[in-house]
C-alpha cells in the first residue's frame, strides 16, 4: 500500500512539471496553411467589417516573437527554443534542439530552466521511479516469501501441539482405563 502511494504521489509530481512546462494552446492543423486565413470582426455601427490576416508559419510565429524569451516560449500552436547565446526565438525542428543552440542555451517552455537542466531533471525523475517501482517488486516478492515461512513454522506448531494433546489424552484415558479395571477386580463386577 505504501508502494502504491508513493507511486500515486511520484506520479501526481511528474504530471504536474510536465504539464507546467508543456501547456500549450491545441494545434489546429489545415491542409494548405497558406490559404487558410483567420477572420476577425470589429463592432462599428450597424455595419460589420471583415478583416482577413493570413495566418503565419511556425518559423514566422517564432521569429515574430523574438523580442523575450517569455514572449517566445509563450507562442500559442508552435514549439518555439529561445536560445540564450543568440537572443533568438527559433522554431524547435527536432526532440533535441542541438544544430540551432546548444542544450545549456536553449529554453523551451519556460524561461527558468534550460534545456539541459529539464533532460536531466526528467532522467533522475525517471530514475528513481523506476529504482522505486524494482524496489516495491523486490520487498513484495521476499515479503511473500517471509509469509510463507511464517506461517509453515506456525502451521509446524500447531501441529506439534495437537499431536502432544493426543499423546496426553491417550495417556489420560489408558490411565482412566486401568484404574477402572482395577476398581472392577476390587469389587467383583464384570465388564458389560
Amino acid at each position: 500500500m505504501k508502494c502504491f502511494i508513493l507511486f500515486v504521489f511520484f506520479g501526481a509530481v511528474i504530471n504536474g512539471v510536465l504539464s507546467a512546462s508543456t501547456s500549450k494552446a491545441p494545434v489546429v492543423t489545415t491542409d494548405n496553411p497558406s490559404t487558410t486565413q483567420k477572420t476577425t470582426q470589429k463592432p462599428t455601427g450597424s455595419t460589420s467589417n471583415v478583416v482577413t490576416t493570413p495566418k503565419l508559419t511556425p518559423a514566422e510565429e517564432c521569429q515574430k516573437a523574438n523580442s523575450s524569451c517569455d514572449t517566445c516560449v509563450k507562442v500559442g500552436s508552435v514549439q518555439c527554443v529561445w536560445c540564450a547565446s543568440s537572443s533568438k526565438c527559433m522554431l524547435k525542428e527536432h526532440v533535441i534542439p542541438t544544430s540551432e543552440c546548444g542544450l545549456a542555451d536553449a529554453k523551451w517552455a519556460v524561461c527558468w530552466v534550460n534545456y539541459e537542466a529539464l533532460i536531466i531533471a526528467c532522467s533522475v525523475i525517471g530514475g528513481v521511479l523506476i529504482l522505486g517501482l524494482t524496489i516495491c517488486i523486490c520487498c513484495c516478492c521476499c515479503c511473500k516469501g517471509n509469509k510463507n515461512a511464517k506461517y509453515a513454522k506456525e502451521d509446524a506448531k500447531y501441529e506439534r501441539k495437537k499431536t502432544e494433546m493426543k499423546a496426553g489424552q491417550a495417556e489420560r484415558r489408558a490411565e482412566r482405563k486401568a484404574k477402572t479395571d482395577e476398581i472392577r477386580k476390587k469389587y467383583g463386577i464384570d465388564n458389560v
